[in-house]
């Protein structure tokens, strides 16, 4: 008799990630690749998150902290947020598919903008509940007039990727507050955060405040991308302490290991680091954006550290081909639910030039 495996794996999407450094190089045949694909820092991490890793390898014989008391300390004393509602996890994304199991059951609904991060779409799989995709405006925003009339009772969750991945655009603060005023109580509402320092609309902490008026909402953010952690998986949550216990209770222990919680309690002690990768990525923002428009290309108003690429009647698959065998490798916007694009993560400038000299001839 054959293994039997549940019913919810036949509807679990494959995510594919951005195609590694050593995949391209053998994809490819080429030893000088620019992997603009994955929406990594180009830079980095600061030297003394080095050094508090090295140091922090000569234990690795021990478990790590399963509270990681010292991380949620740094991240509460960052925000001036009570600890008891601060969710830590393997990436955020670990912590929004927690949240799902945790908030959702068979007959529940997911509502989120489509196209947005990938990893929604393992959230209905994943919990039994029935998703519920509202198309983006056209100028790549979440709708939310759109995303309400959605809302009913049996919604318990509803995702806001902001800025969204993969077409970068971002609604501000005082909209979302004014989004999640008119949800009602029962539902959750998440923002995904990954990208936020990157948004120049808002003070980086206007979301926060956001959290302490609306007991229905959780902020997500993460280390991987401003703080260059993307090797280690490091994410929070911002929420109700019911929330963290919640999340916590359908986990594994120990979500994040000792080198992880290590390197992030160090990371953010550094914010006069994280405000020169902005400005360096708003810089890169700025001139990648202009060479594209100058090529007669269509973006999305990118608010991230990635721009969201209109090919017009352009073949896509051809073009990222074109670029992979020039050794840059950019995301095709097949796999990110919006064809006839590219998603392309701003590196350092030497990095960009070649893109855009790639891209020329490809096109």
């Amino acid at each position: 008799m054959a293994v039997t495996f549940a019913d919810k794996l036949a509807r679990m999407p494959h995510y594919e990630a951005g195609m590694h450094l050593d995949e391209a190089r053998e994809t490819y045949d080429a030893d000088d690749v620019v992997k603009l694909a994955s929406n990594e820092c180009p830079w980095p991490p600061h030297p003394a998150v080095l050094e508090v890793v090295a140091k922090e390898a000569a234990g690795a014989h021990r478990y790590p902290d399963q509270h990681a008391r010292l991380l949620r300390r740094r991240i509460a004393e960052r925000y001036d947020f009570d600890p008891a509602g601060i969710a830590v996890g393997n990436g955020s994304c670990e912590i929004l598919l927690a949240t799902a199991v945790a908030l959702c059951e068979p007959g529940a609904e997911i509502v989120f903008a489509w196209p947005a991060f990938s990893i929604y779409l393992h959230l209905a799989a994943l919990s039994g509940a029935r998703e519920i995709r509202v198309p983006l405006s056209d100028d790549y925003v979440h709708d939310l007039e759109a995303m309400l009339t959605e809302v009913t009772a049996a919604t318990q969750l509803v995702v806001v990727c902001n800025p969204n991945n993969p077409t970068g655009t971002h609604i501000p603060a005082a909209e979302v507050g004014a989004f999640v005023e008119r949800v009602p109580d029962h539902v959750t509402v998440v923002l995904d955060e990954a990208y936020v320092e990157f948004q120049v609309n808002d003070d980086v902490d206007d979301t926060v405040d956001l959290v302490r008026r609306f007991p229905n909402l959780v902020l997500l953010r993460t280390f991987s991308k401003v703080y260059g952690l993307a090797g280690l998986r490091v994410g929070y949550g911002l929420g109700s302490a019911r929330f963290r216990s919640a999340v916590h209770a359908v986990r594994q222990p120990f979500p994040v290991n000792a080198l992880a919680q290590a390197a992030a309690a160090e990371a953010i002690l550094h914010q006069d680091e994280v405000t020169k990768r902005v400005e360096r990525t708003v810089a890169e923002r700025l001139w990648i954006e202009d060479e594209l428009h100058e090529l007669g290309l269509r973006t999305a108003q990118s608010q991230a550290n990635f721009s969201w690429v209109a090919l017009g009647d352009r073949d896509e698959a051809e073009v990222v081909e074109a670029l992979g065998k020039a050794g840059v490798i950019v995301r095709a916007g097949e796999g990110l639910g919006g064809p006839g694009h590219i998603r392309v993560t701003y590196g350092t400038r030497g990095e960009n030039e070649r893109f855009i000299e790639a891209l020329r001839e490809a096109l």
